[in-house]
């Protein structure tokens, strides 16, 4: 089978090449499935670049997402010839993951592939795509609804943004993206934003704690200095969601914005999250998501193509969605 071998020579450098392999290499699991599609996320950048991020073991098959059809199982919840979807668990950083013909994986990290999506439409949302149906379940369950106001999406270009963008919009939200990338703009717009706001206008900390009430809500994939300023301009009671730092780990911020205006900041998680849940956020994506939408987002590839795509995702040069063809 063909697999992204991910190897470290003596000198702790790191390479990518695209190899023939045995079957019999694969891990440990209960099922086995004939890997159909992947994707690319900023982890999988990680994985596959100079040093190889998160990877624990050397050689190693990246690759966080896959879809495909269960080819044997020792699980009695999955049966030869079942679609299945994997995201997260560690997959692919610690554990062998989707960028190969093949996968073996624990039975408990699959979830079944939910009626209205393909293989290929479940890797073009794939974990980015899982994490923003995440943020806007939990964004509805702290109370926002489309007339309580604007909605801001922070990195909304990238993979997350994208997909979160076009839920909103399609649920009825006023949606406002943000992007440093002048020419995402018509982009934004087709999947649904009602404007698009500059990233200069939103990466500076500012002095006052507070500033004018602006977002009924917000999903932020950039963290830093653009959250902290995102939090004193969200409504009384409204919330944030945070799902990636893009722009930094810290958050220069106060919590005045907590205090004074009851704003909740609500912490994204899309790597352990129960079973139950991970069925409820797929089934709202072959719902909510509008297909025509999720197909204007894809950027197709193969596994040869992946050491290139890894290295664009670090520079934040990908739009939207790759979807990466195992068997292409």
């Amino acid at each position: 089978m063909r697999a992204l071998i991910v190897e470290k020579d003596d000198e702790g450098k790191t390479s990518a090449s695209v190899q023939e392999i045995d079957e019999a290499r694969l891990p440990d699991g209960d099922v086995t499935v004939a890997v159909e599609y992947s994707t690319v996320n900023y982890k999988d950048g990680l994985c596959i670049g100079p040093g190889g991020g998160l990877v624990r073991n050397y050689p190693h098959v990246p690759g966080i997402d896959f879809a495909g059809t269960v080819e044997a199982s020792d699980d009695p919840r999955y049966a030869p010839g079942d679609k299945v979807v994997l995201t997260g668990w560690r997959v692919g950083e610690a554990y062998w993951g989707g960028y190969a013909e093949k996968a073996r994986v624990k039975a408990d990290w699959l979830v079944p592939l939910p009626n209205g999506l393909t293989t290929r439409a479940s890797m073009a949302v794939g974990t980015a795509g899982f994490t923003a149906m995440l943020a806007v379940m939990a964004l509805e369950d702290h109370g926002l609804t489309p007339d309580k106001g604007e909605v801001l999406v922070t990195g909304a270009a990238g993979g997350v943004g994208s997909v979160a963008t076009a839920i909103l919009a399609n649920l009825g939200y006023e949606v406002a993206g943000v992007t440093g990338r002048p020419e995402t703009g018509d982009y934004l717009k087709s999947l649904g934003a009602a404007r698009v706001v500059a990233r200069e206008e939103l990466n500076e900390t500012v002095k006052r704690p507070l500033e004018a009430e602006t977002w009924a809500g917000c999903i932020d994939a950039v963290g830093g200095a653009m959250l902290a300023r995102v939090l004193g301009q969200v409504k009384y009671g409204g919330s944030v969601a945070a799902v990636g730092l893009a722009g930094g780990a810290g958050l220069p911020a106060t919590v005045i914005p907590f205090l004074l205006r009851g704003v909740n900041l609500l912490g994204i998680d899309s790597v352990m999250q129960p079973f139950e849940n991970r069925v409820r956020a797929w089934e709202r994506v072959a719902k909510d998501l509008p297909m025509d939408k999720l197909e204007a987002m894809v950027q197709p590839a193969t596994l040869e193509d992946l050491p290139k795509l890894g290295a664009d995702i670090l520079k934040g040069q990908v739009k939207g969605r790759v979807v990466v063809d195992v068997k292409g």
